[in-house]
């Protein structure tokens, strides 16, 4: 095999109250195509000019795993990338990319890794595995990491859920959003966090909405981000007063809108333009339960 076709969905991280534990994959797709050449050399193709050098992510994930499994990394790569995941929008971009280029180096040299593998080698490029577990296991994940070693397991998700995330026109670096965090959380907002997380796995489970309004909350990030995203606050008030439940998609700023309704996007398609500063775009999604997958 000389080229290979990974397929990764967008994911949305911490659900409220997951801090780096939760994600949930979408039906939003970057597609990676990584084809060796004769010659060493690195050809990028299919995204700003700025992202075609090594410092690439999809490179930089394919060169690790081919380090992690001993292969040389001298042979010449060309990578076209195709995707439909906004950039620096909270939606797994990043992620995404460590993927497709773990998935298609193992691929491209036996398979000797498996997917458990491909999230470790990862893992340690990313830092914490709350996007990575979803893009390549699909579905609701929730992960730890045990010495070093990210562990994941998949949750059920309730039929009859609508999902909306709303992407605005501006970007937000996940860099930023984590230097407004504090180094330190109260016992007392660290036992909330918990209790409200275990919380936000059963109704989602149990497609209850009432008990996913009271555990969506958070006390560990979202309060000291939202002030980096215009809008925010005005449109919690929306979708709470539309029977909806609420969230930051990853580090923001697309914001996530949770209901058992078609009232809530209707609503909202009514309400966005006229009441805040930036243009948001309304992208419902459905979950995506098969994650990362090579495309035949």
């Amino acid at each position: 095999m000389n080229q290979v076709t990974i397929q990764v969905p967008a994911t949305s991280a911490n659900l409220g109250p997951g801090f780096d534990t939760f994600g949930c994959a979408w039906n939003l797709y970057a597609k990676i195509t990584l084809t060796l050449l004769p010659e060493n050399v690195l050809e990028i193709t299919g995204c700003d000019a700025a992202f075609c050098g090594k410092d690439n992510l999809v490179y930089q994930a394919y060169c690790h795993t081919l380090e992690k499994m001993g292969v040389s990394a001298q042979q010449g790569l060309h990578i076209h990338i195709d995707s439909q995941i906004p950039v620096c929008r909270g939606l797994g971009s990043s992620a995404a990319l460590l993927a497709a280029g773990a998935l298609g180096a193992n691929a491209l040299f036996g398979s000797p890794f498996s997917i458990a593998q491909i999230l470790a080698v990862t893992n340690e490029l990313e830092g914490h595995p709350d996007n990575l577990a979803p893009a390549l296991y699909g579905g609701l994940a929730a992960s730890l990491t045990e010495m070093g070693v990210p562990i994941t397991r998949k949750f059920p998700v309730a039929m009859g859920w609508k999902f909306l995330t709303l992407v605005p026109d501006f970007t937000l670096s996940t860099t930023l959003a984590r230097s407004v965090l504090p180094q330190q959380v109260s016992r007392a907002d660290s036992i909330f966090n918990t209790a409200h997380g275990v919380m936000v796995l059963r109704a989602l489970a149990d497609g209850d909405a009432e008990l996913l309004k009271i555990a969506m909350q958070d006390k560990i990030h979202q309060n000291y981000r939202k002030s980096l995203i215009p809008d925010y606050d005005i449109i919690q008030q929306m979708v709470e007063e539309a029977g909806g439940v609420f969230a930051m998609s990853g580090a923001g700023p697309t914001l996530l809108a949770i209901s058992k309704s078609d009232a809530l996007q209707k609503a909202l398609e009514e309400k966005l333009p006229q009441n805040t500063q930036a243009h948001w775009r309304i992208l419902p999604l459905q979950i995506d339960d098969e994650g990362a997958k090579i495309c035949l």
